[in-house]
């Protein structure tokens, strides 16, 4: 049956039109941007995935450069901390070159120790890195405990569990157990009042190395009495006149021992800090790199897939044209019927 008020050839050529130029505003649309979901529209799940790992990926970006920023203050505490381990090993030389020594020598030595002695807190004092110095410290204001250094907390990693809840790890260097001096210790004329408090340098030690309980200075010159304390940053040959015995020297020596395994062991745990942090650097640009992968896989367009498919669309929206035209032009034959 031919009609004039419905043409069904024509209202299918349009539907089938109408369908073929929106597929191809999509395609085009997803050759433009890139991304097959640019919008929530496009797919709902997946933008709402894509948009929280973007999130997480920036939060990511600012944790290696945290860690950056940590990295920096560790290997300048680490780099005080080795200085200070070869001055200190001068020191001991020094002791060494003292036993037997006269009154005369001592002396010249103790100058030089004197020298070392202050070499060793300016090492401390300069190993600043952004405001934060973990070998020269106060702890006596602005700490959760007088005598107790904070730890220094770095940054390593942002994290979000299965149910989505973000949470932040961090780094932790025991500033306490690696700290040169603490000015908390020191009364005003900087001397030792309080051993419990004192950095590796600071600390009063028997002649054994060992943390001295109670703070017992010696009188150089005399026999050695039972719980005399050395403090390698106070350590003196000379008093006045009077020189310390070649036993006094062995037992400071061995409060130089002392200080100097501590200051190894703080060495080590300030070098494993540091690995753990490059390794950390390494595995978060990683899985940045990793995360960006995930989001390119669902949101990605694949030109090839689409360059194809823009080709075929362009074809069926001619073939679509062409068939409305013909459509549409048979309506016209209608007119032949009523010639004369």
């Amino acid at each position: 049956m031919s009609s004039i008020n419905t043409n069904a050839s024509a209202m299918t050529a349009l539907q089938t039109l109408a369908a073929t130029n929106k597929s191809l505003n999509t395609t085009q649309g997803r050759i433009a941007t890139g991304m097959r979901v640019a919008e929530a529209s496009d797919n709902a799940a997946y933008w709402s995935i894509a948009t929280t790992m973007r999130s997480d990926n920036k939060a990511l970006s600012t944790v290696q450069d945290a860690l950056g920023l940590g990295a920096s203050k560790v290997d300048t505490a680490y780099t005080g901390m080795n200085k200070a381990i070869d001055t200190l090993n001068e020191i001991k030389v020094k002791l060494v070159a003292a036993t037997g020594a006269s009154d005369a020598d001592k002396a010249k030595i103790d100058t030089e120790i004197k020298a070392l002695q202050g070499q060793l807190k300016a090492y401390a004092d300069g190993a600043t890195f952004s405001g934060s110095n973990m070998l020269s410290v106060d702890t006596s204001t602005g700490h959760a405990a007088v005598g107790t250094a904070d730890d220094v907390k770095i940054v390593s990693a942002f994290n979000r569990n299965a149910a989505g809840t973000a949470s932040i790890s961090t780094i932790d260097v025991k500033v306490n157990g690696i700290k040169l001096y603490d000015k908390s210790a020191l009364d005003a004329g900087g001397v030792l009042t309080t051993n419990a408090n004192a950095g590796i340098l600071d600390q009063a030690r028997l002649k054994d190395g060992t943390r001295a309980t109670t703070i017992q200075n010696p009188t150089l010159g005399v026999a050695a009495a039972a719980g005399d304390s050395y403090s390698v940053a106070t350590l003196a040959l000379k008093s006045g006149a009077t020189t310390a015995t070649d036993t006094q020297v062995s037992d400071m020596l061995g409060a130089v021992e002392g200080a100097l395994k501590e200051m190894t062991t703080a060495a080590t745990n300030l070098g494993a800090a540091k690995s753990r942090i490059e390794l950390q650097k390494t595995f978060t640009s990683s899985l940045m790199d990793s995360i960006d992968r995930g989001v390119g896989q669902l949101v990605d367009a694949d030109m090839n897939k689409e360059s194809t498919r823009l080709q075929a669309l362009q074809v069926q929206q001619q073939l679509g044209i062409q068939a409305l035209s013909i459509a549409n032009g048979n309506s016209q034959s209608i007119l032949s019927l009523f010639r004369g």
